[in-house]
């Protein structure tokens, strides 16, 4: 049997982003196995399984030992990991997360990241996002769901300063929020970048 290839939907838009100057860089995240988890109640029962602590906090995201763990809602939350196959880490997380009564579902190919850094990101983003993004209110560590442009994403913050952020967008809009990001980035592309 043939292996197939893993692709991307925004593999057309990589030499565009390419031409991004550094103060607003945007790169298409590596692959990474995603789970969403329900669970009604976190307790220390669930770090034991898990190896995490679920925020339990609104709109917020801790590191997990090879991705996150982002709080969606109070009984909703996304992990990630870019050292487990899809397969793997689904395992994994419901075998800890089924007997507390929850459940977990592979939802990998469900969204693309982007990365945006650099000193203007924060201007990009808020040209199409109604959610303070300064950082005395989104600093490393924040989460949300909100929109952007269009497209309904999940924008975590992962640096203080405001220049480092992931945004997690359905595949399906991917192209669509690529194609505005550039737009909202053009104004800090000068002629000599």
């Amino acid at each position: 049997m043939a292996e197939l290839l893993r692709t991307h939907p925004l593999e057309a838009w990589h030499v565009a982003f390419e031409r991004l100057p550094d103060t607003a860089r945007i790169a298409v995240e590596p692959f990474v196995a995603m789970v969403d988890v329900r669970l009604g109640a976190v307790g220390p029962e669930v770090r034991a399984g898990l190896g995490v602590d679920l925020p339990t906090i609104a709109n917020t995201w801790v590191p997990a030992d090879a991705g996150r763990a982002t709080w969606l809602g109070p009984d909703e939350w996304l992990l990630s990991s870019t050292a487990e196959t899809p397969e793997e880490f689904e395992s994994r997380v419901r075998a800890a997360v089924l007997p507390l009564g929850g459940s977990a579902t592979d939802v990998s190919a469900q969204r693309i990241g982007l990365r945006l850094t650099g000193a203007r990101v924060r201007d990009v983003l808020t040209k199409g996002c109604s959610i303070d993004l300064h950082p005395r209110v989104f600093g490393r560590g924040s989460s949300v769901q909100t929109m952007l442009g269009q497209a309904g994403v999940v924008l975590l913050a992962l640096s203080d300063a405001g220049d480092d952020y992931v945004v997690l967008v359905r595949s399906s809009f991917a192209g669509y929020l690529a194609d505005w990001l550039l737009d909202a980035a053009l104004e800090f592309i000068t002629p000599d970048s």
